[in-house]
């Protein structure tokens, strides 16, 4: 594996868990978004892939938050 694009299940389970701040956000985020499950995993890839850019060893909640600010939000009415 060269990137966390090609991590599996069990490697990102892993590398890509969350701290409980992290954690908690990113449960808030999946019910307020509406996350899919495909959607729940790519932000945690892009979280981990940020903490990696920021030399932490784990994800903590501002990872999650940045990761979660790339998403595209529906327009709204």
């Amino acid at each position: 594996m060269r990137t966390n694009a090609e991590a599996d299940g069990p490697v990102l389970d892993r590398s890509a868990t969350p701290d409980e701040a992290g954690r908690a956000l990113l449960a808030q985020a999946a019910e307020a978004m509406r996350l899919s499950a495909r959607g729940y995993t790519r932000v945690l890839r892009v979280a981990r892939t940020i903490a990696d850019l920021a030399g932490a060893e784990t994800v903590g909640r501002g990872h999650i938050a940045e990761a979660l600010s790339y998403r595209r939000q529906p327009p709204r009415n």
